[in-house]
């Protein structure tokens, strides 16, 4: 009997006949590429070292290993799951099959929200990168939104063609970054082989101590989002049990190596001086500036890849949670079909980049009724949305990470293992514990400073309407997680 089959579940099935998407289009390579390119080591590195540098001093390498082990809490929770019940529900599922109907929609309308908020920060900075790039090299003023609209609708035509051809260019943009990135951290340091420091990995450099490092925690654990993109699409790949556990801690492993070495590589570049280094916008542009010259062109293309790669990858992952809860009617059905000839999720692609979009307009329009129209920066925007966003990903990781020991107690108690499944979870629990007190403490700048009511806002907000629409259908719990990717 197969693994597959041997899952003592009793619930109904969703409805008859749905939608599926193209089952085993990817491999492991394929869905390793797209969650790297989901994390965008270029793009999530050159735009948050210098904080992490501003908060922990040269020892910030130290805060990056330290999120490497808390991503791998929660890679540990994610791969259970998948090796369990694959699902391109993702965390929806899985938690919707460990506390019932209601955890589902609320967890859905989370992850909804807080994946759509963030990905609206790369909409706008993909825009303002490409228009940076223009001005830079062309002097040409050309406004960020119209790159942003453009890049935007040309990331939504691959993801609807196909998740083979979506998936595949996601990968050779990371490729193209993780090259430039790796020949200049090599260059940067061979370059100064002559006066290389251990100082980064110190803890007598790390400022402020603990303090120092939990306060660029939070940011360190951002430069991973996307790491659990392959559990979306699980559905689509074959062997999903097996290949999708791989691709997350392959992916963690990778990019933690991967942020070490770009930073160490920073750090030597700028000569161990914190100072110098946060005084510029892009550290990592400046080295590539200083120890390759003319190269540092594709330093500038690696970051634009990396934001491209980010763009597709993240509507392919994130669209396909949405569409699975509208397969299984927690949330409206019309996000649950799939195009004929493509088979991809194509109302919730549009769905999730249209929310997206919208969300840009209403700040801009905010800005321009308020008459701050100069802060209208696409920068500013990424670092808001995106601190806004996190708060709402990491509350589901913590639901996923409470689930895990009662989903494997109730379902399949002769494998439950008190490391795994209890243990493991909870120190995922408590490193999410640390940047979500830093994203919500008391006494942050505005508009910071209201995230978190806004967040437990939308949290109540999706409680309630959790509760409302258990009790109007009494199926829904039953229909959560029932379409398992491999079967």
């Amino acid at each position: 009997m197969s693994e597959a089959a041997s899952v003592p579940f009793s619930e109904t099935k969703a409805p008859e006949s749905p939608d599926r998407l193209h089952r085993g289009a990817l491999g492991l390579i394929d869905i390793s590429a797209s969650t790297m390119a989901n994390i965008g080591p270029a793009y999530s590195f050159y735009f948050g070292f210098a904080f992490l540098v501003a908060t922990a001093g040269i020892a910030a390498p130290l805060t990056i290993i330290a999120a490497v082990v808390a991503i791998a809490f929660l890679g540990n929770t994610l791969s259970q799951f998948s090796r369990a019940h694959p699902s391109t529900g993702g965390f929806i599922s899985f938690v919707g099959k460990s506390f019932g109907g209601t955890s589902a929609v609320t967890t859905a309308l989370l992850c909804g929200a807080g994946y759509i908020i963030a990905i609206s920060s790369v909409l706008a900075v993909s825009g303002g990168f490409v228009s940076d790039i223009l001005s830079y090299y062309f002097n040409w003023n050309v406004p960020w939104i119209i790159f942003s609209v453009l890049l935007t609708a040309g990331a939504v035509f691959m993801t609807v063609r196909g998740v083979g051809v979506s998936t595949k260019l996601a990968g050779a943009f990371f490729a193209f970054e993780m090259l430039v990135l790796v020949v200049v951290s090599v260059v940067a340091i061979a370059k100064n082989g002559g006066h290389l420091s251990a100082a980064p990995f110190q803890w007598s450099h790390m400022t402020n101590g603990f303090r120092g490092l939990a306060a660029g925690f939070p940011l360190a654990v951002y430069l991973f989002i996307g790491w659990e993109n392959s559990a979306a699409l699980a559905e689509e790949t074959g062997n999903p049990r097996r290949n999708v556990p791989r691709a997350v801690f392959l992916s963690i492993a990778m990019m933690g190596v991967g942020y070490v070495l770009f930073a160490y590589a920073t750090l030597t570049g700028f000569g161990y001086n914190a100072t110098a280094l946060t005084g510029t916008t892009v550290p990592f542009i400046t080295v590539a500036h200083n120890v390759l010259a003319g190269f540092a062109f594709f330093a500038y293309m690696a970051g634009l890849t990396s934001t491209l790669g980010v763009l597709i990858a993240a509507i392919n992952s994130q669209a396909r949670l949405i569409f699975n809860a509208g397969r299984e009617r927690l949330l409206p059905a019309w996000l649950g079909k799939v195009n004929p000839k493509h088979q991809t999720p194509v109302n919730a692609l549009y769905a999730f980049t249209g929310i997206a979009g919208f969300i840009i307009v209403v700040w801009l329009l905010g800005h321009l009724i308020g008459g701050n129209s100069g802060s209208m920066d696409p920068f500013n925007f990424f670092f808001e949305s995106s601190t806004m966003g996190t708060i709402l990903v990491l509350v589901v990781y913590a639901l996923a990470n409470a689930a895990l020991p009662f989903y494997y107690r109730r379902y399949r108690p002769q494998e439950f293992s008190v490391v795994k499944h209890v243990i493991l979870p909870f120190l995922g629990l408590v490193a999410i514990a640390v940047p979500v007190y830093y994203l919500t403490k008391p006494g942050q700048s505005q508009p910071y400073s209201w995230f978190p009511y806004a967040a437990l806002a939308i949290v109540v907000v999706a409680v309630i309407y959790s509760i409302f629409l258990s009790r109007r259908d009494p199926g829904l719990g039953d229909r959560v997680g029932s379409i398992i990717a491999d079967e």
